[in-house]
């Protein structure tokens, strides 16, 4: 039996309580493969002796590491685009138009690397220029559970190769700056209305405050119903009376009628809050 296999079930336990992301049976080659440098480095024998040493770790430095390597950070910029187009299309036209204004704030969960909230502000800014004035002191709150993807995205700088993943030419130009060593940087106007935070999905959302629209995108997926349902209803207390809930293409809210209102947009669908 390797060493991953032996405690496999205790370190799924560990996994899903710590991060909520449920491994499942026969994944036994993915955690090999992304765990295979803390296994070496901790001299930890097997999955079962890795658990022992996070849970002797008081400071969760190894933890947190873990959780990091298990921690899928897939992305593009403007992915999926429907949710963009629905963004600058309907939502902040919408915003725009009230007649009472509160400074707009928007969520984006589990925001990986930035590509995600970057690309909203980037929505934002060219909806501003449009309607010079419509929008004042609004933020995009960025989480993750991923300090290191955090650290990524705060430095707000990427390769060549990472900014092919969706971006233009013309988007390139405008909204980066080119650095010394090669890689690019986001411009201040954009980055100035993101702030990233540390968050696990399974925790309180109550120090985030409220928003307008919740960005929930491509993360479901890896939690459990009774998880997934959990996030739902608290993400629903972090809404504004009316707000809207957007979810990726492959992922849905299903049960919750009593919370969300489903809003078809042709192509795409939202959730408003009830």
């Amino acid at each position: 039996m390797s060493a991953v296999s032996k405690g496999y079930e205790e370190f799924s336990q560990f996994l899903e309580k710590h991060s909520g992301i449920a491994l499942g049976p026969n994944k036994q080659y993915l955690v090999s493969s992304r765990l295979r440098t803390i296994l070496k480095d901790t001299q930890a024998e097997t999955l079962a002796d890795l658990v022992k040493l996070i849970e002797r770790d008081v400071r969760g430095g190894l933890r947190a590491q873990v959780v990091d390597a298990m921690t899928t950070n897939e992305t593009l910029w403007f992915r999926d685009m429907h949710p963009f187009d629905i963004l600058r299309n309907k939502l902040l036209p919408e915003y725009a138009a009230e007649k009472v204004k509160q400074p707009l704030r928007i969520w984006s969960a589990a925001c990986s690397t930035g590509q995600e909230p970057y690309s909203i502000s980037m929505i934002m800014e060219e909806f501003k220029r449009t309607r010079p004035g419509v929008f004042q002191g609004e933020k995009i709150i960025a989480t993750d559970i991923s300090t290191r993807a955090l650290g990524d995205a705060k430095a707000g700088e990427y390769a060549m190769l990472a900014l092919g993943r969706g971006l233009d030419t013309a988007q390139l130009k405008q909204y980066f700056d080119q650095t010394a060593d090669g890689r690019w940087r986001i411009k201040p106007n954009i980055s100035s209305r993101v702030e990233f935070r540390i968050l696990n999905l399974l925790e309180s959302y109550s120090m985030l405050g409220q928003f307008q629209i919740i960005f929930c995108r491509n993360v479901l997926i890896y939690f459990t119903t009774e998880l997934k349902m959990q996030i739902l209803k608290k993400m629903h207390q972090a809404l504004r009376p009316g707000g809207y809930l957007i979810v990726g293409a492959s992922e849905a809210v299903n049960g919750l009628n009593d919370y969300y209102e489903m809003v078809h947009c042709r192509p795409g669908i939202i959730y408003r809050k009830k």
